[in-house]
């Protein structure tokens, strides 16, 4: 018998379109999956078992069964984006426990392509952090349970990348796909402003969170793209010799870039020459007030995000973050801030092609009750891990995260790349030539 648990989207999608699998045997394998290993890993808020088979089984009667771009795919989607019949809860105890009566735009794509959504994933509260534990779980990296999966897009990464599905939903409003992608060992890709269709909570945090996939290739990350953009990635419109600049720089000054983070950076400089790109060291001219920038604008969208809901059963940094940001509201919705790092940032990328940099700047945080730690701690733990990410999310300019290379301790790091808009597909190729040329691991060794 065949197991399609460890497949990839692209594989079990072909299977079932020439019906060589069934919607629900995959589904079945894959929740069985869940029910052995979730315990471990903490990816899922809620599991769907009964209604996902259903689900499946619907999927299999369709009759455009074999056009489908998705057919029979098991997703999760984390749990800041509706799912019919669901609640949304978004991390806290502050929000209402009701079920939506609505798929989310791209939800309701991922349904339409044949997928069968088995639940919806962890995340840190009102999807602040880049560490994701809260009232509702914690979410830990499959490759190294001892560490946090990242954040905000946590429990979807982890999940991918413990085989309980073969892709998932999140999004990324400074770094929330990116981050955990990068500790798990994915490929996912944050895309420019308007790509795919964002509505996430109120504002999409002014503008900068966008909606995205979450894969073990670059194949399903591109295949999923596809199907929430409502727009095909086509390869083959890339030049031939791409301008790649080479950075080493931390955006934020004072914080460093460890070891296995620049050494992946080289190594996937001296894949791209090998390619036949035109690879050169140069950095962004990113301007000292870039910590401000970000720190505004973060506090700024938890504030927006907060209102309404009862402070009382909030945490303790999420309420001190959406306190600090409310004075911030105004100017950063004003965006003067954002429009001159972009006229500050654009002739570098009028110059090069794509911009290669590490992911992040070290390995992620212990799997630890951080939601019960004070803001500050948390702010300083997540900024010194993370610093590579949020210029990508000010700008509005789509991001990659790639696995490249190990942690000593086996863990993945990995590389970003980043364009200028309107790039996605100039992302995809180039990460497919550093997939094909130092193919990684697809999930992690938890058997």
């Amino acid at each position: 018998m065949t197991s399609w648990v460890g497949r990839t989207a692209a594989e079990i999608a072909a299977a079932v379109r020439a019906k060589r699998a069934t919607p629900r045997e995959v589904a079945a394998e894959h929740l069985a999956r869940i029910e052995k290993l979730d315990g471990r890993i903490g990816a899922f808020r809620v599991v769907r078992a009964e209604a996902a088979l259903a689900e499946a089984d619907e999927v299999g009667s369709r009759g455009d069964l074999g056009e489908l771009p998705l057919a029979g795919v098991p997703v999760a989607v984390k749990d800041n984006l509706a799912v019919r019949g669901e609640t949304n809860r978004v991390g806290t105890a502050a929000t209402a426990d009701t079920p939506t009566e609505a798929d989310h735009e791209v939800v309701a794509r991922l349904r339409a392509a044949g997928a069968v959504v088995v639940g919806l994933t962890n995340v840190p509260e009102l999807c602040v952090f880049g560490t994701t534990e809260g009232v509702h779980g914690t979410s830990r990296n499959p490759w190294d349970t001892s560490r946090t999966a990242g954040g905000s897009s946590g429990g979807s990464a982890a999940a991918v990348a413990a085989g309980l599905v073969p892709i998932a939903l999140g999004n990324d409003g400074m770094g929330s796909l990116r981050i955990p992608a990068a500790n798990c060992g994915l490929v996912t890709l944050k895309p420019g402003s308007g790509v795919v269709p964002a509505g996430i909570s109120d504002g999409d945090w002014f503008g900068m969170s966008e909606n995205g996939p979450l894969a073990t290739t670059v194949e399903d990350t591109r295949l999923l793209l596809s199907v929430i953009a409502g727009t095909e990635f086509a390869r083959g419109d890339t030049p031939a010799t791409l301008d790649v600049a080479v950075s080493l720089r931390s955006p934020l000054a004072g914080v460093t870039i460890s070891a296995p983070y620049t050494k992946a950076v080289r190594e996937a400089a001296g894949l791209l020459i090998k390619a036949g790109h035109q690879v050169r060291r140069a950095d962004p001219p990113y301007p000292l007030s870039l910590g401000v920038t970000s720190l505004a604008t973060w506090t700024a969208g938890t504030s927006v995000d907060a209102q309404g809901l009862d402070p009382r059963l909030l945490a303790r940094r999420t309420r001190v973050h959406a306190a600090i940001g409310r004075r911030f509201v105004k100017s950063v919705r004003e965006g003067r801030a954002r429009r001159e790092l972009r006229e500050r940032l654009e002739p570098f990328f009028a110059e090069h092609d794509v911009l290669l940099l590490p992911a992040l700047a070290r390995r992620s945080p212990k799997a630890e009750a951080w939601h019960e730690r004070g803001w500050l701690r948390n702010v300083l733990v997540n900024t010194n891990y993370s610093p590579l990410t949020p210029p990508w999310n000010l700008t509005g300019w789509p991001a990659m995260s790639v696995p490249l290379g190990t942690l000593p301790s086996g863990a993945p790091t990995a590389v970003q790349l980043v364009a200028r808009p309107g790039s996605e597909a100039v992302l995809l190729e180039v990460a497919e030539e550093l997939e094909r040329r130092q193919p990684w691991r697809r999930t992690a060794p938890l058997d």
